[in-house]
């Protein structure tokens, strides 16, 4: 649509005032160099985070352009002037083309010389949201040289830059003049005010050619306060996603090793390859050398990482297993893709001693074993395959590696049917165990036992002459956690189960199970003449079924409704063969609740398998009252009908001694759940003794939240299983809590109060600040090891976030002391 007319101007001049749609060719050239040259000023964010500083990484960089986009010109005055060869955009200037918008007083494009000028509020927003101010801008038409002056840019991402002038010459070289950047939004209440922090150069010039941008005189500030300084540096532009260079410096320190700093340095080797030094210097032991590899192929990745220290005061780990000259590990992990359901991989550990990964800082901190392994994994949609072979490392100095397994290998299989099998769901797992272990790993069942005999060595404080792999004999000083020898099985699972609802709402679930075992033993005990040495295969079968049944009766009233639902199950199989001669090594774990009371077989593992005639009985109750939320409660108790209770045999390791169910009739078990609202709720979990109520076992677990405080807390309360090697009574209390001051500071805290010894072992509390471009975190951190004479250490942490520079972290150990126990 036209507006208005072309009318006489002066002389060689065209005039077309107010505003209309241009297609002709000066105009097409004229936005041409305007977007080619304008849309190139945005820097690319992944190269701040790859470099750390890119400010200005592809300013006045030629962009391609779309040669069949529209453009629409808008101007309160367009002027041809052909006595200078002009075309002269005057007035509330707006220029569409491509996606982008470019905004001036008044913009001119200089035929004779090929250069183009906008001048007066010049703005450009690109298709993807980036925007460019500047007062003036002045380009030749092969953006080979030119200016901008007080240029300013904001992304999408909130990158923000700003120059004095920005000049290109040579078609290759960018010069920002006293340049800055900051990823922070300006204060709304007063955009004068320095931002959180900026990095400000008199000079910043961009090298095409060489992908380089180097800075002269450049200075980091927070707040407007410059607080680091270097006279020149350089950074890859943002065309480059990996250059080497330096790191950002990384800090440690503890009364072992002294303080320490490292500077790490990432060598770019190809697209795909890369390798990091990163030597750690310090103040007592000296120089720690670092490295990692890493490589990506088609399919995946790995990484080798080495250190290697030459200690130069290898008395500051005495009595340790790090008492020794040099020290060192290397590490591996590689991930690798098959096709879109199966991959391989590994993840590999080998140091010179025990605590060496500890000591240095190369684990997280907590760490107490890393696991070498080589693993095969697929999934299915009802299925999942799993095989790894496995070799664990104790990271703490009262480990005895001997006693550490080597598993090789373990597989699991597991797939449910997707079309039902006589009208119910059908399921299978197999799971193929072989482990081997060069030192028997025994524990002492009472304190004084552990006194009498001495907790180091093989015995560890266990009277062995009392042990036996009877079943019917008690272990009442010793047990075995693991035995010396080889030992493989395999064993497959199978289950089928159907539920059927009658007319009357009661739920009928018929079910099958049948676990079949196959073992070979061979046990090496040298010194222990009770534990057979011969080789031995062992075959076990135990088939089951039963049947589960649920009646739940609902009540709606007006406050709600409430729902009361009797439960109760059988299970028929015979007993459980060959206890004590399966050593057990993945059912050690009973703990006997709520969660497993209708469980088929209660133990953890394939090692133990539950045998005789049993019912589970127990009834549950849910309430859902309006406006006051939900309760939810569970009481139930467990039967051995008929046959052996498989809990009262117990193996070499006393699983089902004290666990509530070596009875004919088990210990009673409760549930109480409540949640008054989303943010609050409360549940308790309960093991009573038959005969006199007494409470075996108490967890009252709680959370809640208020606006900007959130807390949680846990109790227990478990008593003395002296068969397990637990000597007395535990308990306890873990709190934790945090308070979010505003939408930026946060406070932490958190502690653990063991009631037995009546004392904080674990305590944590710290401060953090967060926006949208900085982040400081700081916390005191007191805890045990796990050492036998429970030192404490107690740690500071600092960690400081500036975004899309990256985050560095420092952490002392300032303290230590003993417990009094």
């Amino acid at each position: 649509m036209k507006v208005g007319g072309v009318v006489a101007g002066q002389a060689g001049r065209m005039v077309e005032r107010h505003k209309r749609r241009l297609g002709i060719s000066a105009c097409w050239l004229f936005f041409t160099v305007v977007s080619a040259a304008l849309g190139t000023l945005i820097p690319a964010g992944e190269a701040l985070a790859q470099g750390g500083t890119g400010a200005a990484g592809e300013l006045l960089a030629q962009r391609e352009v779309n040669p069949d986009a529209k453009m629409l010109v808008t101007a309160d005055e367009l002027v041809y002037d052909y006595n200078r060869n002009e075309v002269i955009a005057n007035g509330n200037v707006q220029i569409y083309f491509d996606g982008a918008v470019l905004e001036a007083k008044r913009v001119v494009y200089d035929r004779a010389n090929s250069r183009l000028r906008a001048e007066g509020g010049v703005r450009l927003k690109d298709k993807d949201g980036k925007v460019i101010a500047a007062d003036n801008l002045d380009l030749s038409q092969q953006f080979t040289d030119g200016f901008v002056n007080s240029l300013r840019i904001d992304t999408p991402d909130n990158m923000h830059f700003t120059a004095a002038r920005a000049d290109r010459s040579g078609g290759d070289t960018t010069v920002l003049t006293s340049g800055a950047y900051t990823p922070c939004e300006p204060c709304k209440t007063d955009p004068t005010k320095p931002p959180m922090w900026e990095i400000r150069a008199e000079r910043i010039i961009h090298k095409e050619k060489e992908q380089t941008i180097y800075f002269e005189s450049a200075r980091l500030e927070f707040l407007g306060v410059p607080v680091a300084w270097v006279p020149y540096m350089s950074a890859p532009d943002p065309t480059v996603k990996r250059k080497s260079g330096f790191l950002i410096p990384k800090f440690v320190s503890s009364s072992q090793i002294g303080t320490g700093a490292s500077v790490p340095y990432f060598w770019n080797i190809a697209p795909n390859m890369d390798v990091t030094f990163s030597p750690l210097f310090l103040s007592k032991q000296g120089v720690m050398l670092d490295g990692e590899f890493r490589q990506r192929l088609d399919t995946g990745m790995y990484t080798i990482r080495g250190a290697w220290i030459d200690q130069q005061d290898k008395d500051a780990f005495e009595g340790q297993t790090g008492y020794r000259d040099q020290r060192g590990m290397v590490e591996s992990h590689g991930r690798f893709n098959i096709n879109q359901q199966w991959y391989w991989g590994w993840d590999g550990w080998v140091s010179s001693d025990q605590t060496f990964l500890q000591n240095y800082k190369l684990v997280n901190d907590g760490s107490k074993t890393v696991t070498s392994q080589l693993y095969l994994v697929g999934q299915g949609d009802r299925s999942y395959f799993d095989a790894r072979v496995q070799y664990f490392t104790g990271l703490t100095s009262y480990d005895i590696q001997d006693q550490q397994p080597v598993v090789a290998p373990v597989i699991d299989y597991s797939k449910t049917l997707g079309e039902s099998v006589m009208g119910g769901e059908f399921s299978y797992d197999f799971n193929l165990t072989s482990l081997s272990r060069n030192q028997i790993d025994l524990r002492a069942t009472s304190e004084a036992m552990a006194v009498s005999y001495g907790s180091d060595g093989p015995s560890n404080g266990c009277n062995t002459a009392l042990l036996s792999a009877d079943p019917a004999v008690s272990r009442a000083q010793c047990l075995m956690r693991g035995m010396q020898g080889d030992y493989t099985r395999l064993s497959g699972v199978a289950n089928w189960r159907k539920t059927l609802i009658d007319d009357l709402g009661q739920s009928w679930t018929p079910f099958l199970n049948v676990q079949l075992d196959v073992a070979a033993v061979n046990a090496q005990p040298v010194d222990y003449p009770w534990l057979q040495s011969d080789s031995e295969q062992l075959y076990r079968a135990m088939p089951a079924m039963g049947l589960e049944y649920r009646y739940p009766f609902l009540s709606v009233e007006k406050w709600g409704t409430q729902t009361i639902e009797p439960i109760a199950q059988i299970i028929v199989r015979p007993n459980e063969t060959d206890i004590g001669k399966f050593p057990n090594e993945d059912a050690q774990s009973l703990v006997f609740d709520d969660t497993n009371l209708f469980e088929i077989n209660k133990y953890s593992g394939y090692d133990r398998v539950e045998g005789g005639t049993r019912a589970n009985v127990g009834i549950q109750y849910t309430a859902n009252i309006q406006g006051a939320g939900q309760i939810n409660a569970l009481f139930g108790q467990s039967y051995q009908l008929a046959g052996q209770n498989s809990y009262a045999y117990l193996d070499m390791a006393n699983t089902g001694a004290e666990s509530g169910l070596e009875d004919t009739a088990s210990d009673y078990v409760a549930r109480l759940y409540y949640a008054p609202t989303s943010d609050f709720a409360l549940i308790n979990r309960f093991r009573f003794d038959k005969d006199d109520w007494e409470v075996e076992r108490y967890e009252l677990e709680g959370r809640a939240s208020w606006k900007q405080l959130s807390l949680s807390a846990t109790y227990g309360l478990y008593a003395a299983q002296p068969l397990l090697g637990y000597y007395e009574a535990r308990e306890g209390v873990l709190g934790t809590g945090e308070y979010k001051i505003n939408d930026k500071w946060k406070l932490m805290a958190g502690a653990r109060y063991n009631i037995q010894l009546e004392e904080i072992d674990y305590s944590l509390i710290g401060v953090s600040y967060a926006d949208d471009c900085f982040g400081i975190a700081l916390s005191y951190r007191s805890d045990y090891t796990e050492s036998t004479n429970r030192q404490r250490v107690d740690t500071v942490l600092v960690t400081i976030t500036l975004r899309t520079l990256g985050s560095a972290g420092f952490s002392s150990e300032v303290g230590s002391g003993t417990s009094s126990d």
